[in-house]
């Protein structure tokens, strides 16, 4: 199911606004408008967006040598290339997908900021309302900025060869460093869930679908006031899909069984139970609703767990078993137990960790003090579906700081060429782009020095 779990900054927060502050889907006007410095397409870029994004990397604590108007305009200019070209290319960013990450962002800033009315104060909003519908936009434009990029880079692949002449033009003196890492296996146990609590939810999903075909309830209520699916509890339950889109198999299957104004029987995914409200087919896209129920665990079903996980644990510290094939044997992590409990980078699928860049906080808690071999004692683990679990981790493997090796660091060099290719492919889009795209530049920023071709000399 595509469920946004991300846990983002604040500080990812101000980036975002910062790269995309342009109002999006303004109509362009060929003639001076007070206050807009550029457009590009249908994206003007505003002096004040420039302005905001200086007070943001000063509030961010970034060294303001490295940044200038010009650079900042630049970037500006490019974000909206890409955001103009993804309408083009009918890239859809859906509202629900704006809102849910809007709302994970939001969540992320007030705990940044101590409060949401300091969140207002820094953005000049006099209400909430006022904010999400300033943001909405900025969130919007960069998504879809995301998505162009992505879109130029899909088919971006690179060979052993091209890595191996990547990492032999860097010149020796220049290699990077990589900080203190660690290679971690974990062990998870989660309380089981009995047929009962199960069973609960089921019915109560049964009882919301006989209430709204017989009494004429809201969906659209029902679903802000109980669905566990806390990405579109916002909007009433609401998705647009297709068959490509991530979403579990088992809601695709019964999606695309159904009728339009149907609603299905209970149902389950890894992620719980669902009924779906199908309101509209729109050729291969489908517009629904869905409510999510999420069994609870038992106070006796979590204290199992725990016995449980500590009994493995000490059969591990006693050696009657090694961690690896604990984990075979014992966990409830499908990604991990096959392969020892290792836990790998979901995107490059690295089993090493640089301690000073791992965004999880509690397991960082866990491992940074930990010796090579030894177990921590058992800790809870919230899972993507916010339920909580328990865990064992271990360091199987600790690497100094030290300067990347071609051998040692192949996964971390083959990603920097990767990258550097990507960069190049993206680059490329952008200069062939310029030419076809209405783009004016106007003031002070057309005596900026300009590495493409922005003002079409």
């Amino acid at each position: 199911m595509k469920f946004i779990n991300k846990k983002l900054s604040f500080v990812l927060g101000l980036f975002l606004a910062c790269v995309g502050f342009a109002q999006a889907q303004q109509t362009a006007t060929k003639k001076k408008i007070d206050g807009v410095v550029g457009v590009v397409g249908d994206y003007v870029i505003l002096e004040s967006e420039i302005d905001k994004t200086l007070e943001e990397l000063k509030a961010q604590g970034a060294p303001m040598e490295n940044f200038n108007r010009c650079q900042l305009f630049t970037k500006l200019l490019e974000d909206k290339l890409f955001a103009h070209h993804a309408v083009q290319d009918s890239l859809e960013v859906t509202d629900v997908e704006v809102n849910g990450f809007m709302d994970q962002q939001i969540e992320s800033m007030v705990e940044y900021a101590g409060s949401m009315k300091n969140v207002l104060t820094f953005y000049n909003k006099k209400n909430v309302e006022e904010f999400r519908e300033y943001f909405f936009d900025i969130v919007k434009s960069n998504k879809l900025t995301q998505k162009m990029q992505a879109h130029i880079v899909e088919k971006v692949e690179i060979t052993p060869e091209e890595v191996r002449q990547f990492f032999n033009a860097i010149p020796k003196t220049e290699l990077p460093m990589v900080g203190d890492e660690v290679e971690i296996a974990e062990i998870v146990v989660k309380p089981v869930i009995s047929k009962e609590q199960k069973q609960k939810v089921i019915d109560q999903l049964k009882e919301m679908k006989r209430d709204i075909i017989e009494n004429g309830s809201s969906f659209f209520s029902k679903a802000v006031l109980f669905s566990d699916d806390k990405a579109s509890v916002p909007n009433g339950g609401f998705y647009s899909m297709s068959k490509k889109d991530p979403f579990a198999k088992e809601f695709k299957d019964v999606a695309f069984s159904m009728a339009e104004g149907e609603i299905s029987e209970p149902f389950e995914t890894e992620f719980g139970y669902h009924i779906i409200y199908l309101e509209k087919i729109r050729g291969q896209q489908l517009d629904l609703r869905h409510i999510l129920l999420i069994p609870k665990a038992t106070e006796e079903a979590v204290e199992e767990a725990r016995k449980k996980i500590e009994a493995i644990r000490e059969k591990i510290v006693k050696g009657e078993i090694t961690f690896a094939a604990a984990a075979a044997a014992s966990s409830d992590d499908k990604e991990t137990r096959n392969n020892g409990g290792v836990i790998r980078d979901p995107m490059t699928q690295d089993p090493l960790f640089e301690l000073n860049k791992m965004e999880d906080r509690e397991l960082y808690s866990l491992v940074s003090n930990l010796k090579v071999g030894e177990v921590s004692k058992a800790a809870f683990k919230t899972d993507r579906k916010g339920e909580k679990a328990f865990r064992l981790v271990t360091v199987n493997n600790r690497k100094a700081e030290h300067q990347v090796d071609f051998a040692e660091d192949y996964t971390k060099v083959k990603n920097m060429a990767l990258n550097d290719k990507q960069g190049k492919e993206i680059a490329k889009w952008i200069t062939s782009k310029i030419d076809d795209t209405y783009i004016n530049i106007q003031g002070e920023y057309r005596n900026c020095t300009f590495k493409n071709n922005w003002l079409k000399k």
